[in-house]
């Protein structure tokens, strides 16, 4: 199962077009909450969660992702139950992503130390050690994904069914949707 945590004011596109590359791709996808069953984005688009972070199982996890927006960007780091979950999954080598600026997430607990990654412009800075390169639209180094911003919402997301699924999966779901990723 994949899990793409949602906080209050989280940037729609990018969840949403995530989720939906994911299930395009055959991909068990659930929407996670950090706080109730319904989750405001930042642009007043509402999204009921499939699952609350307190309830997904690390032994059955393929991938965790944190979207951005700001706002669920700080509502996922205000949740010891978020930190604590996306902390334990990279310790155990489940792969992660974030878009954004929810690879400030992936910093916090050390997952970008020395990776290549992209990133929101303008938030290089709370990277910690990651090396960027922001003229990609996403980068995958080693188990970890990352996605600049809003509009690479569809790039970031056939990117992760690429990792989790492999070219031919991603590439049916880009040529499904008329999207040219190469």
């Amino acid at each position: 199962m994949v899990y793409i945590l949602l906080g209050k004011g989280f940037e729609e596109i990018e969840a949403v077009a995530t989720m939906d590359c994911l299930r395009r791709g055959g991909v068990k996808a659930e929407f996670a909450s950090v706080g109730g069953k319904t989750v405001d984005g930042a642009h007043g688009i509402t999204v009921t969660a499939d699952t609350f972070v307190r309830k997904i199982d690390l032994s059955s996890a393929e991938m965790l992702i944190v979207p951005g927006g700001l706002g669920g960007v700080e509502s996922i780091e205000r949740s010891g139950e978020a930190m604590d979950i996306l902390r334990r999954a990279f310790e155990a080598g489940v792969p992660l992503a974030a878009i954004c600026a929810g690879p400030r997430v992936l910093a916090q607990i050390g997952a970008l130390e020395g990776r290549n990654a992209v990133c929101y412009p303008g938030m290089e800075d709370q990277m910690g050690g990651a090396k960027l390169d922001n003229s990609r639209l996403s980068c995958v180094d080693g188990n970890i994904v990352t996605g600049r911003g809003p509009g690479a919402g569809v790039a970031f997301g056939l990117e992760v069914l690429r990792f989790l699924k492999g070219d031919a999966a991603a590439d049916k779901v880009a040529a499904g949707m008329t999207y040219d990723i190469r």
